[in-house]
This record gives structure tokens, C-alpha cells and sequence, in this order.
């Protein structure tokens, strides 16, 4: 077996393991405020998720494509094929550590960061495509604004609405609701995130000659929509309890407020081909959700720690891609 065929087989069950953990890592934001109403049992929940995030990964393939072509370009990157396994392994490795101390920071972040460290460990800064990178970091700085302000909006309006109803048959009808929403919230997880990874290994086929065009190959579908929904049905309960519980008590009309906006919000960016981080989109939905019900009773502390993560996210990964894009230069 020659060493890029082999490089390309690395690259490829790394891109799968980054969808796998990227599945539990993140299946916690997207069902958590229907487990912590009680709306869902935490088994039902994680098994909707999985299914809808398999149904949302298979649906589109414009993130996948900008991830390929956008940040670097993979016609013209040297050493490729290290650049992106350098770039996996950061990621991974990032997203373990976070999961690990049950910190809900973004799996974009930390793969954008690493994609973007390694190849400037390998060429420079002129490796960077920077149309493309600064519109993707821009997505990934305005969506959690948007979403903090369109949360407020959106359960403002509820309050309004719903003022005169009676407050448990209310909750008891929202509860149901959020078995829907929570579903609509895990499709377009899939639709944004599970896409991520068949651009790491579309970006590879180019690079190692196996592809001339940046179109997604089924194959590359529907084996990373399978390692995102395997992944998700595994779960991550670590993060569920901060996302559900640590930013403020969730109510379920305070969940299906918060679950629309977020899943409005990310469906929005695949639409228009960007990738965003449903981490940041979820948590911030939540506390503008939570700052119009009582903004005292949303807990700031851990905002800010999320808040802290979400900052050091990308240069951390930067630099540990290009650490290991150094390593990896030792051997191959």
C-alpha cells in the first residue's frame, strides 16, 4: 500500500471518529431542553436524535462543499494529506477534552481552527483561502448573537400570546411540542454538522488525486449521516445536564421557544452553505429565551465559562494542529 492511499484511509476513519464524537459530543445541545422538561425520556430522546440527524446529514451538501474549498484550497495545498489528518486529530482531541469536563464547546470551532493551523504550519498564512475563511468565522460569530436576540424575541412574543392561558395546561401542551421540536432541532443538527466531515474527506480525495471536483460522492454521505447518527445514539450526558439545567431552569414553553429559534437559525446557514455551531446557536437561544422570562434567572456563570471555551476554541486548535502537522511531518 503506498503512503497515500494510506494517508487517504487515516484521513478518512479520522473524518468518521471527528462525526461519531461530533454526534455524542452534540446530540446533548440539540435534545437537551426536551429531557430536562421531562418532555422525552433521555433514551427516547438520543434514539429521535439519531434518526433525525442521520434523515438531516443525508438532505443537503452545500456545507460539506464550502468546508472543502473555502477555508484552504485543496487544489493547490502542499502536503495535504497531513495537513488534514494534523487538522482531525487537533479537532478530536479538542472535542474529547471538552466532553470529558462536560463543557459544551463547538465542534465547528475546533475543525475550522484546526484546518486553518495546520495549513499554516505547512505553508504559511498565504495557505488560507481568506474570502471564505472570514465569511465562515463570521457565521460562526453573528449566529450565537442572532440567536441570543432571537430567542429574546420569540419567547416575548410567547409571554404576550400565552398570558391569559392557563399555566399547567400550557406547559402540558408544550411538553408535546417539544417532542416535535426537539425532532426538528436534531434534523437540522445533521443538516449543518454531519456535513463538516464529508468535506474533510471530499478535501482529501481532491488533494491525493482520487476526485478533480468538489461534488460529495455518496459514499462520503451517507458513512458520515451513519458514524453522526451512531454517534448521537450514544449520547452525551455530561453536557445534556449543563446545557439543560446549568444556564437557567427550563420550563417547556421556555424549550419550544428556545429549540425553534435554534433550530430556525441553523437551518437558515445550511441553507445559504454555511457552517455554524449548533453548540453556540442552542446555548445562546436559551439564554435569550431565559433573559425574557427573568434575566436574573439565568445563570451567567456558566455563560461565561461557555462563553470563555467558545473564545479559546479556535487558537487552541490551531495550535494543536499544527503541532501534530509537525509530528506527522516526522514520519511521512
Amino acid at each position: 500500500m503506498d503512503t497515500i492511499l494510506i494517508l487517504t484511509v487515516l484521513i478518512v476513519i479520522g473524518a468518521l471518529a471527528f462525526d461519531f464524537i461530533n454526534g455524542f459530543h452534540d446530540t446533548a445541545n440539540a435534545i437537551a431542553t426536551s429531557v430536562s422538561t421531562k418532555a422525552l425520556k433521555p433514551r427516547h430522546a438520543i434514539i429521535l436524535a439519531a434518526v433525525m440527524n442521520f434523515v438531516g446529514a443525508m438532505s443537503f451538501t452545500g456545507v460539506a462543499k464550502t468546508i472543502t474549498k473555502d477555508i484552504v484550497d485543496p487544489f493547490t495545498l502542499g502536503n495535504g494529506s497531513l495537513v488534514i489528518l494534523a487538522a482531525l486529530l487537533a479537532a478530536i482531541a479538542w472535542n474529547l477534552i471538552t466532553w470529558y469536563y462536560g463543557i459544551p464547546s463547538s465542534s465547528s470551532h475546533a475543525l475550522i481552527g484546526s484546518i486553518a493551523g495546520a495549513a499554516i504550519a505547512a505553508a504559511g498564512f498565504n495557505a488560507l483561502n481568506y474570502g471564505g475563511f472570514l465569511k465562515i468565522l463570521q457565521a460562526l460569530i453573528f449566529s450565537p448573537i442572532l440567536a441570543l436576540v432571537l430567542g429574546y424575541i420569540v419567547y416575548s412574543i410567547f409571554k404576550v400570546v400565552f398570558k391569559n392561558n392557563n399555566l399547567t395546561k400550557t406547559n402540558r401542551n408544550f411538553r408535546k411540542l417539544q417532542i416535535a421540536t426537539a425532532a426538528l432541532q436534531s434534523y437540522t443538527h445533521g443538516t449543518n454538522d454531519a456535513q463538516k466531515a464529508m468535506g474533510i474527506i471530499t478535501m482529501a480525495l481532491i488533494v491525493n488525486n482520487y476526485q478533480t471536483s468538489d461534488d460529495i460522492q455518496t459514499w462520503v454521505q451517507v458513512s458520515c449521516a451513519l458514524a453522526m447518527g451512531i454517534g448521537t445514539s450514544v449520547g452525551g450526558w455530561r453536557i445534556i445536564k449543563t446545557v439543560g439545567g446549568k444556564i437557567m431552569k427550563i420550563r417547556p414553553v421556555n424549550g419550544v421557544a428556545a429549540d425553534l429559534t435554534g433550530a430556525g437559525i441553523i437551518f437558515g446557514a445550511t441553507f445559504i452553505h454555511l457552517p455554524v455551531s449548533t453548540t453556540h446557536v442552542i446555548s445562546s437561544s436559551i439564554m435569550g429565551v431565559g433573559a425574557a422570562h427573568r434575566v436574573k434567572g439565568v445563570k451567567w456563570g456558566t455563560a461565561k465559562t461557555m462563553l470563555i471555551t467558545w473564545v479559546i476554541t479556535l487558537p487552541i486548535s490551531a495550535a494543536l494542529a499544527a503541532l501534530f502537522y509537525f509530528i506527522l511531518n516526522l514520519f511521512f
